[in-house]
């Protein structure tokens, strides 16, 4: 059964859960922050994720993200750095007040980068008015549509033709969420659904483990695999 993790209950509970990490996380340096945008759309709590725009340069272009970017040195903290971010790719201001709590980091090959969860309420994805240079679509996915095992999946990773390691992806939306996404949505769920949603793979309970998913592995090239529920398998 899904918990009410918009309620005040089920927030004060994440902000709780959150305090220390937040605290330690806020007082570090970083590369790079997202915005985990928890909201409710007709009533459902969802989560809000951009398309990268296909016209950016990089390998992320076309990628399914959450609104954030690279720490400016006029940043207070990586908090700032999320919440000026997503008003700047999808004109949402979001006040400090709203975020819960900071989630574990993960790692891209260049960056650091810092999840802050926040609860940004009722919202229709079609109402924003997106950044046409950084953003292609904003679109929502329910918790109920991610907590289900039929849209959940996994993605090998190769190096030089050889497996390195498996991360989530979560299927059957508008678009695959995949790589770090992926990652930082497991997160998230671990913590707004304790006891419904259980990653199958080792490392990514949340919270209490201190290693990451792959200990500051870069992410590599995904072997070439099937977009399939319960396992992608490397061909």
């Amino acid at each position: 059964m899904l918990p009410d993790c918009l309620s005040a209950e089920g927030e004060l509970r994440c902000r709780r859960l959150l305090a220390g990490a937040t605290a330690r996380l806020r007082a570090r340096p970083a590369s790079a922050a997202v915005l985990v945008p928890l909201c409710s759309v007709r009533g459902v709590p969802a989560l809000l994720y951009t398309l990268r725009s296909s016209r950016l340069t990089g390998r992320h272009k076309g990628d399914v993200s959450f609104p954030g970017g690279k720490c400016d040195p006029a940043d207070q903290d990586v908090v700032h750095t999320a919440l000026r971010e997503t008003q700047e790719e999808l004109g949402l201001a979001v006040p400090e007040e709203h975020v819960w709590g900071l989630l574990r980091p993960v790692y891209d090959p260049k960056a650091t980068v810092v999840p802050v969860l926040a609860g940004v309420g009722p919202l229709d994805p079609q109402s924003l008015r997106p950044n046409s240079e950084e953003v292609d679509e904003v679109f929502a996915l329910p918790l109920a549509h991610l907590l289900q095992t039929q849209n959940q999946g996994y993605t090998h990773f190769c190096q030089r033709g050889h497996f390195r390691y498996t991360l989530p992806v979560f299927l059957h939306g508008p678009h695959r969420v995949w790589g770090l996404t992926a990652v930082i949505t497991e997160f998230a769920l671990q913590l707004l659904a304790p006891g419904t949603y259980q990653p199958r793979l080792a490392g990514l309970s949340y919270p209490g483990a201190e290693g990451l998913a792959h200990p500051q592995q870069p992410l590599v090239s995904p072997c070439q695999a099937s977009s399939t529920s319960g396992l992608n398998k490397g061909l």
